[in-house]
């Protein structure tokens, strides 16, 4: 799907938006009004308080920020946090990798308690049905449903999203509206001066944002799918999404109107608004709205590991295509490490009211990273007034470090959670900066200047044929070079003869799907350089890839390609050609110091629990030999050595 595709905007493409966007923003009616009145006595300012903070929150962040302003940041139809870093890298000057780490990671493993929480708190509404029955046991057996069938992808249940997110919407806004018609007062909430009130004058009122904050966290995962649907289908359904939402939550508020000075006492205000007739279809439809939620923000971790990987911020690990829908992706090791952290912290903090307590916290850095991203965006790309961007930016920070501020407290609930986020952020950091290290000590050499020295090793009949077609992958940007230690490995020891040299480089580009490749003939028929453009969300097949090429060449009757013998014979019809790849280690003989011995063993220790290059470049085994090579990053000066007389 392109991005003249995605942006159309149709019946069919505005139900799709409302499948996959809203999942998230979509099921935090369950658990907002809730977490806000806690098992504090409802009081007026409380109530229309809460309201109005949550009315101003969807409309600064959600709508201002992310709906009309970040949206626009789309690189190539695409969104999210590393969309964003990709669009404005160059010019940040290195300082943008952390707050793209931090928005990342962050994301990433908040992500482990979203399903949870959605999922617990619609499955709750079966205890107003059914008091005794066993909650626990359902949710888990819920979520681990949902991430087995993830090995099958999706797209046999998507069609569905869409109409079960209508009716979702639908009842919240039927259900709040009608309770609206019985205090119709709620309506001065959403002036902005309860807003300031309940956070002035409310005993530890302040500290109630980061319950209000919930109300906003899937404003993020909304940016990070720009890509499934287009700007202008997000725009449109915000529309009716919001309008259901408020009404929804004005409902939620209308209802505590009446209850006078109480205390919910365990109630959901969401279920209690439901007439009794309704309640077990609500319970079922709230429970369908949550695995949607949850589906989406899965789906989300997949394509974040994804562009992570295409952009050298993640490990390579083994992807996979579950269904013929460009874009859908299926990761073995991203949904265990999620599924086993779900199932974690519904054990750990067995309900939903315990995980709104440490629910928030993550997002609100996510948010203040992409602050920090689309800061650069506005300066450099849309390059508005100055002023006016530094006033937008101070709004939104003020906003965000204030919910930053209130979410702390919730660190003491999700201490154990720290690990896991360290673990996201170290592993980011690690391969990031340990790469830059590896990419200096890279040393590239003209190849036009030993174009001679090709061509007296390919007709020298002495040195026995290593392969009819020898291809290397180089990191050499441009042209004409190649790494140094690519001729080592031809010439040096035992020198590598073949008809004909293929350097092939992959250049990952920012547009997420392009595919395309570029032929440089530095030697007739003898040295070709191949330059194969590939956006950051395809996955590479080098081998195929190559073949095509050869093909196309072939057929065309390009550089006598067509009149050579390609190495096969009567024996075996395939042409005879050898992938060379050269594995980097550390050698004995380096110096380190702890920083660097740190971070470049954690790196090699990851590279080798990760996807080799054989796999993750879609390489046959039986075609490619791998060469180790040892590096010297700060080789010994000293070195006292005395014979012994």
């Amino acid at each position: 799907m392109n991005k003249s595709t995605i942006e159309k905007v149709t019946a069919a493409s505005l139900l799709v938006a409302l499948g996959i966007i809203y999942g998230d923003i979509g099921t935090s009616p369950l658990y907002v009004m809730k977490a806000i009145i806690g098992t504090k006595q409802i009081s007026e300012l409380l109530v229309y308080g809460g309201i109005s903070c949550i009315f101003w929150t969807l409309t600064f962040q959600t709508t201002i920020k992310y709906i009309l302003l970040t949206l626009s940041a789309d690189n190539h139809g695409e969104g999210g946090v590393f969309s964003l870093y990709a669009l404005v890298k160059r010019f940040g000057k290195g300082k943008l990798v952390i707050p793209t780490i931090l928005g990342a990671t962050t994301l990433l493993a908040d992500g482990i308690i979203t399903p949870p929480i959605s999922v617990a708190s619609a499955v709750e509404g079966l205890g107003d049905v059914m008091p005794n029955i066993p909650i626990l046991p359902i949710v888990i057996v819920i979520l681990s449903g949902l991430f087995f069938f993830q090995r099958f992808g999706t797209q046999k249940v998507g069609f569905f999203f869409g109409p079960a997110m209508v009716v979702w919407f639908s009842m919240l806004f039927i259900l709040g509206f009608s309770q609206i018609l019985e205090h119709p007062a709620i309506l001065k909430a959403l002036n902005p001066m309860y807003a300031y009130e309940l956070l002035v004058e409310y005993p530890h009122g302040f500290w109630l944002l980061g319950a209000v904050f919930l109300c906003t966290t899937g404003a993020e995962a909304l940016y990070s799918d720009l890509g499934h649907c287009g700007k202008k289908n997000i725009r449109f359904t915000w529309v009716f999404v919001k309008i259901a939402l408020v009404v929804n939550y004005l409902g939620q508020a209308s209802w505590l109107m009446t209850q006078g000075n109480t205390f919910l006492e365990g109630r959901n205000p969401f279920y209690t608004i439901m007439p009794q007739w309704f309640l077990l279809s609500g319970v079922i439809i709230a429970t369908f709205a949550a695995i949607i939620a949850s589906q989406a923000l899965i789906s989300g971790s997949y394509t974040l590991i994804n562009e992570a990987m295409s952009l050298n911020f993640w490990p390579r690990v083994t992807m996979r295509n579950p269904t013929n829908l460009k874009g859908q992706i299926y990761i073995p090791s991203v949904n265990t490490i999620l599924w086993v952290g779900c199932i974690l912290m519904i054990l750990y903090f067995k309900n939903s009211t315990n995980m709104e307590a440490a629910y928030g916290f993550s997002i609100t850095i996510a948010m203040l990273m992409t602050t920090v991203l689309l800061n650069y965006y506005l300066i450099y790309i849309k390059k508005l007034n100055r002023i006016l961007i530094a006033g937008i930016i101070t709004v939104f920070a003020v906003i965000e470090i204030a919910f930053f501020v209130a979410n702390i407290v919730k660190i003491k609930e999700r201490w154990m959670f720290l690990f896991f986020e360290l673990f996201i952020f170290m592993t980011m950091y690690v391969w990031f900066f340990s790469r830059k290290i590896n990419n200096k000590f890279l040393k590239f050499t003209n190849l036009t200047e030993h174009t001679q020295q090709f061509q007296e090793l390919s007709d020298d009949i002495s040195i026995p044929k290593y392969s009819t077609h020898l291809i290397y992958l180089s990191k050499a940007d441009r042209n004409y070079e190649i790494e140094e230690k690519i001729l080592k490995s031809i010439f040096s020891k035992k020198p590598k003869r073949a008809d004909v040299y293929w350097f092939f480089h992959i250049n990952r580009t920012n547009e997420p799907f392009r595919l395309d490749y570029e032929v440089i003939e530095l030697l007739d028929d003898k040295v070709i350089k191949i330059v194969l453009n590939i956006g950051f969300r395809i996955q590479p097949k080098v081998e195929l890839y190559f073949k095509k090429i050869v093909q196309n060449l072939v057929e065309k009757k390009e550089l006598n390609l067509h009149i050579r013998p390609d190495g096969s014979t009567k024996y075996n019809p395939e042409p005879d050609f050898k992938f060379i790849i050269l594995e980097k280690f550390l050698s004995v003989e380096n110096d380190f110091t702890i920083k660097d011995s740190l971070l470049l063993n954690s790196y090699y220790l990851l590279k080798n629990c990760s996807l080799s290059d054989i796999r993750a470049f879609g390489l046959d085994k039986s075609d490619v030999e791998i060469e180790e090579v040892p590096i010297v990053y700060q080789p010994i000066i000293k070195l006292e050595l005395e014979r012994k007389v």
